[in-house]
């Protein structure tokens, strides 16, 4: 009698559930008629198609109203993803990334655009800047610093050469996980693995894979692709790259280091408004001389600046001549960054902004 108790207010619980999802469905379809009809007078009024603006002030809003239980971080993902599904409705986002598929460069752009933008894999973060220069892709993403093994010197060098600007930043805790067709760990008899990736897991590899040889790729997208071929291969790469390959999962989380961050930056031809929790990013070369650094840097220090980052990196156009890579907190629309700046420029060889863009608030919660 119970249990035939139980089942009538379970079953009593599901038909309230089945008929709240029926709402949403609903709801989710009366959203997207507006986001068509939002696609036809921007068409009208010649209006570009994408408000990242927009889209960052739909999230804020929502987390900032819900009461729960339901958690903010998964209605960030929901919402993305109830947005990115729209916005196809339109006209699909274009977004080249460092390829192939699968890889952690991938996992972030979806991550950041969701599941329904066009994901063009490029074979170099030199192809990202030149397909947004050349308006083959709205975005570009591109990956700038890992928290281990620190700045991806060749995404730098590379903004010297191309007139475009940081939209946006993407935190993204890197996960490595040893994936096989089979699943079965008794079987690996090879690994393989991109070295940057084999080397956050060296640890966990001597300790549970003795005497298996890991193999260099690519990419570990690319390993993934060797290990879909060959049963007795493991590949470490993203549970993404396992969706895409059909891969198992052997084990999950296998790096050393659990706190494994690498920061990406969104690419585009403009950079975003003030939303008052902001970065911007400057890159810069000084003379050669004693001093020169502390000349250049105490503007900010006067205007009460915090700087996040200064990276130094040589020219590569002039001997002793160093490009310096500065993160500050604030957006150059603000009064006294723009001060500041301008003061920087007259003891500089020469200065660029690279962009304004809002802080990627996973920075701070380490």
């Amino acid at each position: 009698m119970k249990n035939k108790q139980k089942s009538t207010g379970i079953d009593k619980v599901r038909t309230e559930i089945d008929s709240i999802d029926t709402e949403i469905l609903k709801l989710l379809n009366k959203r997207a008629q507006c986001a068509i009809e939002i696609a036809g007078i921007k068409r009208t009024a010649n209006l570009k198609f994408h408000s990242a603006e927009r889209e960052r002030a739909v999230l804020e809003r929502l987390t900032g109203i819900n009461k729960g239980p339901f958690p903010n971080d998964a209605l960030r993902v929901i919402f993305r993803e109830i947005m990115s599904a729209s916005l196809a409705l339109e006209e699909p986002l274009k977004v080249a990334f460092l390829g192939p598929e699968g890889t952690f460069t991938n996992l972030a752009a979806v991550r950041h655009f969701g599941s329904f933008a066009k994901y063009i894999p490029v074979d170099s973060i030199k192809a990202v800047f030149e397909a947004v220069e050349h308006g083959e892709t709205n975005y570009g993403l591109v990956p700038i610093e890992n928290s281990n093994e620190g700045v991806v010197s060749y995404t730098l060098d590379t903004f010297m050469d191309y007139d475009l600007k940081i939209a946006s930043e993407v935190m993204l805790e890197v996960s490595h996980n040893l994936l096989s067709k089979s699943g079965d760990k008794s079987r690996v008899k090879r690994i393989y693995s991109h070295p940057q990736a084999s080397a956050q897991c060296r640890g966990w590899l001597e300790a549970h894979m003795p005497g298996i040889p890991v193999l260099e790729t690519s990419s570990t997208a690319k390993a993934a692709g060797i290990a879909a071929t060959d049963e007795d291969t493991a590949a470490i790469a993203s549970e993404l790259a396992a969706r895409l390959y059909d891969l198992k999962v052997i084990k999950r989380r296998i790096q050393d280091k659990r706190h494994n961050f690498t920061r990406f930056l969104v690419i585009s031809k403009e950079s975003p408004k003030r939303t008052g929790s902001d970065k911007t990013s400057i890159m810069f070369s000084i003379n050669d001389q004693p001093g020169a650094l502390y000349e250049v840097l105490y503007p900010f220090k006067q205007a009460g600046i915090n700087l996040t980052k200064i990276e130094s990196r040589p020219s590569k156009r002039r001997a002793w001549e160093y490009i310096f890579f500065v993160d500050m907190q604030g957006h150059v629309d603000e009064e006294k960054i723009a001060k500041a700046i301008e003061k920087v420029k007259k003891n500089c060889l020469y200065l660029t902004v690279l962009g304004s863009y809002p802080i990627d608030a996973r920075l701070y919660k380490r």
